[in-house]
């Protein structure tokens, strides 16, 4: 399909003709919000506390049927992710470099910079199970119930 004249992808249209050439006959529902659930920083970033929160996971024993959320050290994260079991434009992209999906050491530099507070005691792989509704009702509350714990500031959502 080519880019549309303000050389855009057209992603939503190409993804429900990828879905409709799977054989799924109800057209992909995508996931939506009549309400922004963010919220303006209530300090600083300088003063903030920040954690990240990624869809890739710490190792392949949590790519299964049930695909469950992984919570890690964000202070001693691993040094190479399992993404090889997940969905991700292999054609445009790579994971070769972590940072370009935990970017920890991009964080680190700018808490040593004192341009964020600290980084949190956690991080968080949420796993790409394409449920919006399984996201929401079983993931989402453990992450927020962790960061609340965690006295969390901000949470970098960066997908694979």
């Amino acid at each position: 399909m080519p880019m549309s004249s303000d050389n855009t992808i057209p992603y939503i249209e190409r993804s429900k003709k990828y879905y409709e050439a799977q054989g799924f006959h109800k057209p992909y529902a995508w996931s939506h919000s009549t309400e922004t659930p963010f919220t303006r920083l209530k300090k600083p970033l300088p003063e903030s506390k920040v954690t990240i929160v990624t869809t890739t996971m710490p190792d392949d024993s949590y790519v299964d049927e049930q695909r469950r959320l992984a919570i890690g050290d964000l202070k001693n994260p691993p040094e190479k992710f399992f993404t090889d079991g997940l969905f991700w434009d292999r054609d445009a992209t790579h994971t070769d470099d972590r940072e370009t999906y935990f970017p920890i050491n991009e964080l680190n530099r700018r808490v040593a910079a004192g341009e964020l507070g600290d980084l949190a005691e956690h991080y968080y792989c949420v796993p790409t199970i394409y449920s919006h509704r399984r996201t929401a009702a079983r993931d989402a509350p453990k992450i927020v119930q962790s960061c609340l714990k965690d006295k969390v500031d901000v949470a970098l959502l960066v997908p694979l």
